[in-house]
């Protein structure tokens, strides 16, 4: 990491710039306003929801470029819950560095398996980081299923 770059702890007060980086992120991929309006409540990053996971963020000149969170489920399995960049800092190796963080943060647990459920157009992303896919999920647009992934640590 650069010495302007710092990955940080998130705080509650910082729950509306994480959710205005998971909708415009999310906006990058092609999804219309209408559907990221229907999909709002399951973008939204609250204040309770910093507060009760790990949630991460990336921090370039004090301005907030990217951010990760995850849910422990049980002592050995975690989920990444979100990874998301700004759209304009996208392809520049931030997503990289954030997975890396996290990565290296649950290899210090005794975490053996993450799991996840990428956008298809992230599905890439995380099998260059070893996920595999393991199912998929239906979601409310048609003939669009989300990938259920999962790394294991042995």
């Amino acid at each position: 990491m650069m010495e302007n770059e710092r990955i940080i702890r998130a705080e509650s007060k910082d729950h509306q710039v994480l959710t205005e980086i998971t909708k415009k992120s999310k906006a990058y991929w092609g999804y219309s306003a209408e559907q990221i309006k229907k999909w709002s409540d399951s973008l939204t990053i609250t204040e309770d929801y910093i507060r009760n996971n790990e949630v991460y963020y990336l921090s370039i000149n004090n301005i907030t470029i990217g951010f990760y969170s995850y849910l422990n489920l049980d002592e050995e399995s975690v989920k990444l819950d979100n990874l998301f960049v700004l759209p304009c800092e996208i392809g520049k190796g931030y997503g990289k560095l954030l997975m890396n963080n996290f990565l290296n943060k649950i290899k210090e647990t005794k975490v053996k398996s993450i799991i996840l459920d990428a956008d298809p157009n992230a599905e890439k992303f995380y099998d260059s980081f070893g996920f595999i896919k393991i199912g998929e999920i239906e979601t409310s647009i048609k003939d669009r299923f989300l990938p259920m992934m999962e790394k294991r640590f042995i």
